[in-house]
């Protein structure tokens, strides 16, 4: 009796490969080229780079870390989302030094059309700092993202997150009072949406 013979699928060869793109904020410019099953299963997929992969400038760019979500799959190509920004652990390291102070905060801001981010702000000083001129940093740097990021649509805001102008303008404001070493954006991570955010008011 001859025995049956069980073909084996090939799951590579069931994938597709389609090139991910970024969001417009970095003028769609590719990321990747992954294998993917489906469409549906594609969506919501994070893709990991450095700001160097996008901008191809200073090599001091691998420092940061972005995230990039798959929210639309057509034929070949995927569009996404920005998901999050953050500092490479390495860097974050190469940053603290002993005998200075180190200030960090958090805060939620929402951008001119409804998306919700969550910031962590750090600081870096030459030398320590008391508690009073710390509370003083931590109300300007407030003031200052609180004023700007309402005004800005989301590629203004992930523009100035990750080329730094959102540092510089807090590196200004604060220059009077307190001399830093080094002001960033440590982490941001989006929260919610535009379109979450109209279906959570809406409940």
């Amino acid at each position: 009796m001859a025995r049956r013979t069980t073909k084996v699928k090939d799951k590579w060869r069931e994938k597709r490969w389609v090139n991910v793109y970024a969001p417009d904020s970095f003028n769609n410019v590719p990321i990747a080229y992954i294998p993917i099953t489906d469409d549906e299963n594609a969506k919501g997929r994070v893709i990991e780079v450095t700001l160097f992969d996008i901008l191809k400038g200073d090599p001091s760019q691998h420092q940061y870390k972005m995230y990039f979500q798959i929210n639309k799959v057509e034929g070949e190509k995927a569009t996404t989302i920005f998901k999050r920004y953050e500092y490479a652990k390495e860097f974050l390291r190469s940053l603290i030094r002993r005998g200075s102070s180190r200030i960090t905060f958090m805060l939620e801001a929402k951008t001119k059309d409804g998306y919700i981010f969550r910031i962590k702000v750090i600081a870096l000083t030459h030398r320590k700092l008391n508690t009073s001129r710390k509370h003083a940093f931590r109300l300007i740097a407030k003031d200052v993202m609180e004023k700007t990021i309402p005004q800005m649509t989301i590629d203004q805001f992930v523009q100035a997150t990750c080329y730094g102008k959102i540092n510089s303008d807090i590196m200004a404001a604060t220059k009077k009072v307190i001399r830093m070493r080094h002001v960033g954006l440590e982490k941001v991570k989006l929260v919610r949406t535009a379109e979450a955010e109209i279906a959570l008011l809406k409940a």
